[in-house]
């Protein structure tokens, strides 16, 4: 069975990722890609790498063909969805969300943190979050919903707490792990999103590297909403010259009364958290994930550390911030709310060089 599948949002980075992704799906077929700057023009005239694979065409964010769809996938700024989201769902069409907007379980917390009031709690409440990894059982009751003909919406995670939570997941559930835990990350500059600002400006941020929103930024409460550890997480996202990519340096403090600890068992830890896992592999004792690596996949690679005198446990994780951090991940996510492989459509290997 193929499913019609719509981008609101396609010519933003992740959004034309998502494109990419979608056209070379098996069980999707893309019917519809909005941008309200674009409309009218070929996504061949914008994105040349599309000349000679599809004339489809940008139409309008409010094109109301999509509430024909099957699946909707936003990749909006973040406080947008809440004025598409309530529409599609209501149209029966389900959504696969790459903002933030369904993503935080309290409304207090997203008003805090964003700005504005959450205007649509009640899909707050039934929104699934979108880290297959780690949060597969609410993936589950949105694919129990979709079963049932009813429109199901999933909030994917975020680029950097999807990297971070990765790394810091098995250790912390586990309850081996005490008080702040330390999240430094670096980002490739498609992580500031299309529209460019002079943060992101080519003569800023090439040869040299930023840190920035520092114990401020809104990822903060993600992750300690994935990892349940309120108020212990201290973020500091840095801005590198680099198109796209994320590595996540985890710190954490061993908790007291475990000098038994290894690095050894620290690896057997995470190797048999993530053995079923089809997309994240923690590397062998010694290596270090390298960005490079993961690029245009929708992989997640995993290396530690260890000092036995401080107690000190370093997990790092590099995925690429548009594939397993937006538009892969979101189509994992779509796989597996519409009971198809969570593979399917998405590549396994990056580009060795």
């Amino acid at each position: 069975m193929v499913f019609k599948a719509g981008v609101v949002g396609a010519a933003g980075f992740a959004g034309v990722e998502l494109v990419r992704r979608i056209i070379e799906h098996p069980s999707f077929e893309l019917s519809i890609i909005t941008s309200d700057s674009d409309a009218g023009q070929s996504l061949a005239s914008v994105y040349t790498a599309f000349a000679g694979v599809t004339d489809i065409a940008f139409s309008r964010h409010d094109d109301p063909a999509l509430e024909g769809l099957d699946v909707a996938f936003l990749a909006v700024p973040h406080t947008a969805s809440l004025a598409v989201t309530p529409r599609l769902i209501a149209a029966g069409v389900t959504v696969i969300d790459l903002s933030a907007d369904y993503r935080l379980k309290d409304p207090a917390l997203y008003e805090k943190w964003y700005g504005v009031p959450h205007t649509s709690t009640e899909l707050l409440a039934q929104a699934a979050f979108g880290l297959p990894e780690l949060a597969a059982a609410e993936l589950q009751q949105a694919a129990q919903l979709h079963a049932q003909g009813k429109a199901a919406l999933v909030a994917c995670a975020g680029c950097y707490p999807t990297a971070s939570s990765l790394a810091a997941f098995p250790a912390v559930h586990a309850g081996i792990i005490e008080g702040v835990i330390n999240v430094h990350a670096v980002s490739g500059v498609t992580g500031a999103g299309k529209k460019p600002s002079s943060r992101t400006h080519f003569c800023h941020a090439n040869e040299g590297a930023e840190a920035y929103g520092v114990g401020t930024h809104r990822h903060t409460p993600e992750i300690e909403q994935i990892l349940s550890t309120p108020q212990r997480v201290m973020f500091v996202p840095h801005l590198v010259p680099m198109n796209r990519g994320i590595l996540s340096t985890v710190s954490m403090q061993v908790a007291a009364g475990t000098s038994d600890f290894t690095l050894q068992a620290a690896y057997q830890l995470y190797a048999d958290f993530y053995a079923s896992s089809q997309f994240v592999t923690v590397l062998p004792l010694g290596d270090q994930p390298h960005t490079s690596s993961v690029v245009g996949t929708n992989n997640a690679h995993i290396g530690m550390g260890y000092r036995a005198e401080t107690r000190s446990l370093v997990v790092t994780c590099a995925i690429d911030n548009l594939g397993k951090g937006a538009a892969d991940q979101a189509i994992q996510c779509a796989n597996i709310v519409f009971g198809l492989p969570e593979g399917e459509g998405l590549s396994s290997m990056a580009l060795p060089v």
